[in-house]
């Protein structure tokens, strides 16, 4: 999670929030244990060729309406030793397999490397249907938001 949080800094539009502590660590992720404590969030590791390469996790919350949606991907993250080989796509289409559902994945406006990915991954998914691309209303969310349904 602290790769995460590191590479996810460099698009903070407050970048107070990612600090280090005095251990030299980024502060620990705030909803974290509620994925392994709670019902419908789902805590996914993805492996490559044997390797703990990244992880994924799914929950039920709307970054369109603050509400719920029967699925959305919260956090997605493949370490740099493991990108541009086809893993994040493989992996995502691998989630989709096992939470089929009505999908939302949110996008920070300043992620334009995820902004790229994610048209082209939800696309190249062979199970999703019903593909919308919305944008936040700057309340719950600004940026894009992909919308479809994974059977």
């Amino acid at each position: 999670m602290q790769f995460y949080i590191y590479d996810f800094s460099e698009f903070a539009r407050r970048p107070q929030d990612f600090r280090f502590n005095d251990k030299g660590a980024f502060k620990p992720y705030p909803y974290l244990d509620a994925y392994f404590k709670g019902a419908n969030n789902w805590p996914l590791l993805i492996f490559a060729d044997g390797d703990v390469a990244g992880f994924a996790l799914v929950n039920q919350h709307s970054n369109l309406t603050g509400g719920f949606v029967e699925r959305a991907m919260a956090e997605f993250f493949v370490a740099r030793p493991f990108r541009r080989h086809g893993v994040a796509t493989t992996a995502f289409h691998r989630v989709l397999e096992l939470h089929p559902g009505r999908w939302e994945v949110a996008v920070a406006l300043q992620n334009t490397p995820a902004r790229n990915f994610w048209p082209r991954a939800i696309a190249g998914a062979a199970n999703v249907s019903d593909i919308e691309e919305v944008e936040g209303d700057g309340q719950h969310w600004l940026g894009p938001v992909w919308l479809f349904q994974a059977s």
